[in-house]
């Protein structure tokens, strides 16, 4: 039995029409990226550290959430006892730049906060602190809480960042992690938090990501599985991606009991 080319063209047509439907829809309802800041608060002694993480728990925590912040992370790292980073997840740019305009018109926030906004110049809550703004990876528009089972306290967060020499490498280290590198931490259950392009701060160009361990030691054998990955190896040797970075930082964090990530 024949079929006829009428037939066959409007089969054709439909075909094509459902591939541009679903192609659409799949843009309509793909995750927007979000945008973090990361703050990163220096304090001097423990006076100001224990002032600075009340008005961080009792203040700002809940304000934020009356701006539209669902989840706010705050960490300690292992073994500085001058940090206190406080991650904050924004749906938008828009929502970042709205935000310090909320804060000003929350008279709940302005009670609460009365010790950190109305410190004497002599005797301020924090030393000072940095603010890192971020946008999400492509290939990880959104943050992941990870579903961690381990006291608080025995959790691993470690935070990287990495520098290039040039917004051209930066650019391509990028694309390194979402042409691989990410996938393979998603296969070797590095629980990935988020991954930023810094849009502003202090080191550029910068990018941060953040993974997550049940503990120190579960957090060190993630890492000697994936140095021994044929995959990493692979994708770590093409020429494409070489001299990508220059300088690697990373903190080993815990979360605070308060924490929400």
């Amino acid at each position: 039995m024949s079929i006829s080319h009428k037939k066959v063209n409007q089969f054709a047509i439909w075909f094509i029409i459902a591939l541009v439907a679903a192609s659409l829809k799949a843009v309509a309802f793909a995750p927007k990226r979000e945008f973090y800041q990361l703050k990163v608060y220096h304090v001097k002694n423990a006076d100001q550290k224990a002032r600075l993480e009340k008005y961080v728990q009792q203040a700002y925590m809940p304000a934020l959430h009356r701006a539209g912040v669902n989840k706010v992370g705050v960490f300690k790292p292992t073994q500085i006892d001058s940090l206190l980073f406080v991650l904050i997840p924004f749906k938008s740019a828009d929502q970042f730049m709205k935000l310090s305009g909320k804060l000003d018109k929350d008279k709940e926030y302005a009670t609460a906060a009365q010790d950190y906004i109305n410190a004497e110049f002599n005797n301020p809550v924090y030393s000072r602190f940095e603010s890192i703004l971020m946008e999400a990876f492509e290939t990880m528009p959104t943050l992941n809480v990870p579903a961690l089972q381990a006291a608080p306290s025995e959790r691993i967060y470690e935070l990287r960042s990495y520098e290039a020499a040039t917004e051209k490498l930066h650019e391509n280290k990028i694309r390194q992690f979402n042409q691989g590198e990410l996938d393979i931490f998603k296969r070797l259950g590095f629980n990935t938090v988020f991954c930023g392009q810094v849009k502003a701060g202090g080191k550029m160009p910068n990018m941060f990501y953040m993974t997550s361990f049940e503990n120190r030691a579960a957090r060190d054998a993630h890492w000697k599985a994936f140095s021994a990955d044929p995959a990493w190896k692979t994708l770590n040797s093409l020429p494409e991606y070489a001299h990508n970075f220059m300088r690697m930082d990373m903190f080993l964090l815990n979360p605070t009991a308060y924490s929400e990530i």
